[in-house]
């Protein structure tokens, strides 16, 4: 059937305007290509390569198929591959965000802390100052008290000398001398 339609469609065609005479001679290129094209498509028919060519086009259709569907797989693979590490992004992103919030807690912890031990430290230090400023005010006192004394003695040691005579002041020495003595005892 299909030999007969390829026949029929071949003969109805016009002939090319290059030959001359009558078309059914073998004079006649266009009428020889004819029968030489006629004759390869029986050929072809004769030893099946058209069915070998859709054989081959069937199995070519099958291997496109089957890599499409391998494709198909290896997109719901990549897809799902991509929503675990997406997934697994998110919570190292919230991870990173605590310890980052932590980090920022603890920083300000550490400075408050810092911040009392220094407000202690330096109270210990005003506390230790002052009472090296009292020391010091107390030693300055008894040294000026110490000197007014010995000034004192010296002065009061001039003016005795200068009004006391030998026998009172010798009277006095036995005086102090008993009363030491009687303190002692």
């Amino acid at each position: 059937m299909r030999i007969a339609t390829i026949l029929a469609a071949l003969l109805a065609a016009s002939p090319a305007a290059a030959a001359t005479g009558p078309f059914f001679s073998l004079h006649n290129t266009d009428f020889i290509v004819l029968l030489a094209f006629i004759l390869f498509v029986v050929v072809l028919i004769y030893f099946g390569v058209p069915g070998m060519i859709g054989g081959m086009l069937d199995k070519r259709a099958d291997q496109i198929k089957a890599e499409l569907d391998e494709a198909k797989s290896l997109r719901e693979e990549a897809q799902a591959l991509l929503a675990s590490y997406e997934r697994k992004h998110k919570e190292v992103q919230a991870q990173a965000d605590r310890i980052v919030a932590t980090a920022k807690t603890e920083a300000a912890e550490a400075a408050t802390q810092a911040k009392k031990d220094l407000e202690v430290s330096i109270a210990r230090r005003l506390a230790a100052a002052e009472d090296q400023i009292a020391s010091a005010e107390a030693s300055a006192v008894k040294e000026v008290r110490d000197q007014a004394v010995v000034i004192a003695v010296a002065a009061a040691r001039e003016v005795i000398a200068g009004q006391v005579k030998a026998a009172d002041a010798n009277k006095m020495i036995d005086d102090a001398i008993d009363t030491v003595s009687a303190k002692l005892h």
